[in-house]
This record gives C-alpha cells, sequence and structure tokens, in this order.
C-alpha cells in the first residue's frame, strides 16, 4: 500500500486529491495538510510513502518543505498550477521526483505516483521544453568575446585576436552584460556556463 501525504492550502482541491486518490486500491491518503510547516511536521510523524506538495503555501512554502523533507526518505511530488522555470529549477536542486501541474489530467496523477515510488522522475514537459530552450541571446562575434574573456584576456588581447579596435571590444562587452543582465565579465562567464551556453 503506497501511503500519501497531500499539502495543498485550498481545501476544496485538497478534499478532491484526497477522494481520488483513496479511490485507488494500492494508496491511502494517510494525512493531510494546509501548509508546508504542517507537510513536514505530518511527514516526520506518520512517514509516508509520498508527500504530493503545492508550492504557493502559507507559512512555508512547498519547495522549502521539499528541501526539508528529502532525507526522510518520503518521495515528493510538486502539483502546481505554475510552470516556472525558477521554481522547477528549485524543485530539481530538492530532489523532488516530479513535478506536475494542476491542469493534466486526473487519471495520470495515480500512474506518476506509482512511477515515483518505482524510482522514475517524472516533469511535466512544457518544463523540460522550457528549461533546454533557453535561446543563447548572444551574437557569435560576443561569444568569441566571452570565449576570449574566460580565457583571462584583457581587452587589448581581445581586441588583437579579433582584429578589432578596443573601444569595440568594450561595446560588445557592455552589450553582452546587458543581454546577460550581470554587473561584471565573472557573473557574465558563470551565468553562461549555467545555462550551457559554452563550448
Amino acid at each position: 500500500m503506497i501511503t500519501i501525504v497531500i499539502a495543498e492550502d485550498q481545501r476544496m482541491m485538497l478534499g478532491a486529491l484526497g477522494s481520488l486518490l483513496s479511490l485507488e486500491e494500492d494508496m491511502e491518503v494517510v494525512g493531510k495538510a494546509n501548509n508546508g510547516a504542517e507537510a513536514v511536521s505530518l511527514v516526520h510523524k506518520l512517514k509516508p510513502d509520498v508527500c504530493i506538495m503545492d508550492i504557493e503555501m502559507p507559512e512555508k512554502n512547498g519547495l522549502e518543505a521539499a528541501e526539508e523533507i528529502r532525507d526522510l526518505g518520503c518521495k515528493v511530488i510538486i502539483l502546481t498550477t505554475f510552470a516556472r522555470t525558477g521554481y522547477f529549477q528549485r524543485a530539481l536542486k530538492a530532489g523532488v521526483g516530479g513535478y506536475l501541474l494542476k491542469d493534466s489530467p486526473s487519471e495520470e496523477l495515480a500512474d506518476s505516483i506509482r512511477s515515483v515510488i518505482a524510482g522514475k522522475r517524472l516533469y511535466a514537459p512544457e518544463l523540460m521544453e522550457d528549461l533546454y530552450s533557453e535561446e543563447n541571446p548572444l551574437t557569435d562575434r560576443e561569444k568569441d568575446v566571452l570565449e576570449l574573456i574566460a580565457e583571462g584576456k584583457n581587452t587589448k588581447e581581445i581586441a588583437s585576436n579579433l582584429n578589432i579596435k578596443t573601444g569595440t571590444v568594450r561595446n560588445y562587452i557592455s552589450a553582452i552584460m546587458e543581454k546577460l543582465e550581470v554587473t561584471n565579465r565573472i557573473e557574465a562567464i558563470t551565468q553562461s556556463k549555467k545555462k550551457g551556453w559554452f563550448k
């Protein structure tokens, strides 16, 4: 029997999820929480197999709660209306087993729980697309300049390497920082590496 705790601050949604999952022969909802703090406390007390967690909840949001219960042997499935890349990346870092959207068909939820219990990870397809489809905003020449910066070259050396004037290099560096929304060269390199844009 798969034991489940549900954390959801909308009471109607909480009740509906509980009823839905209780219909499954191999599942039992052992606890319901209205916020993240309650969810953490129920997971400590009831030691369920899975915690279904909303993100935006009072007292402690679902991502904070997921980070806290990561080491308690309970799998976490985020179930939310928010398809935000930032939330998703944080959920991945917290080691959640699934990140599903509330507009998914209800019958998929039970199957998803079984899959996560079996060790699979399930993420809403639209989030995966967002995560990997973010385009590099830099032009080819700007990419060349950033590569040379990463190699430790100064403005004069970059100008010499690319056969352009030092003033032009400075213009490229300003454009790179503006496009990547960073304030210095180190941040520009870090940001590009994080996004997987470096060759």
